[in-house]
């Protein structure tokens, strides 16, 4: 086991995965990962620049040039600063087009890898503990109700314009899903090896506090492990 753990975390939209991931992050002194973020941002800057999303030759090549920096909860590629600009429904849109790009995924992969292979990480999105990294120390896979992952998203505004239905947000997570797990690559399954965590219900300082209690001796073995 390495000495600082690498913990994957998986789910559909709206399950809590963001907000309990940074929580994790930042009581165990890891750095947090939001692999989804690197799927909108390459979306936002195909948009950005007037290029076609359903061109996978286009896309891949923006993906492959592309810098990213994801520190301090910022999202910044080749420079722009896109942290607020990439929660938008149009850019959820341009993020499930990208990621149903098998070579798209192939670049991303690896450059979630090598972020977080010396372990020490908190790793969000949704094929970390089955494509990114099969053998993480901790997979976590986040799921909640359909009625509650709606009701979430509808009521945060980075995601959902106003006057915006429940009904019509509901129906655009069930797309979502749905390219989500019938995609050719790394669709979004539960890891046979995964703890599976219902959030329906459930505070995101309680999911969290239950999370540390299960990685705990996880944690305890890693550090025993090291000295």
């Amino acid at each position: 086991m390495r000495s600082r753990l690498i913990i994957a975390i998986d789910g559909p939209s709206g399950a809590g995965k963001g907000t309990v991931a940074r929580a994790l992050a930042a009581a165990l002194g890891y750095r947090h990962v939001d692999t989804g973020a690197m799927y909108r941002a390459v979306g936002w800057r195909v948009l950005h620049q007037g290029l076609p999303l359903d061109d996978e030759h286009v896309v891949v090549g923006v993906a492959e040039r592309a810098t990213f920096d994801l520190e301090g909860g910022h999202v910044v590629i080749d420079g722009h600063d896109v942290t607020a600009a990439i929660r938008t429904p149009e850019i959820d849109r341009a993020a499930t087009a990208v990621a149903r790009l098998s070579s798209v995924r192939s670049v991303l992969v690896a450059r979630q890898r090598a972020m977080g292979e010396a372990g020490g990480v908190v790793m969000e999105g949704r094929d970390i503990g089955t494509a990114v990294f099969p053998d993480a120390d901790v997979k976590l896979y986040l799921d909640a109700s359909p009625e509650e992952r709606a009701r979430r998203r509808a009521s945060d505004p980075a995601h959902t314009m106003h006057g915006t239905s429940l009904a019509q947000v509901a129906t655009a997570l069930k797309t979502r899903d749905d390219s989500d797990r019938t995609r050719t690559a790394s669709p979004l399954t539960i890891a046979p090896d995964a703890h599976v965590v219902d959030t329906t219900g459930v505070a995101p300082e309680e999911v969290v506090r239950r999370v540390l209690e299960w990685i705990g001796p996880r944690i305890e073995r890693a550090g025993a492990d090291r000295s």
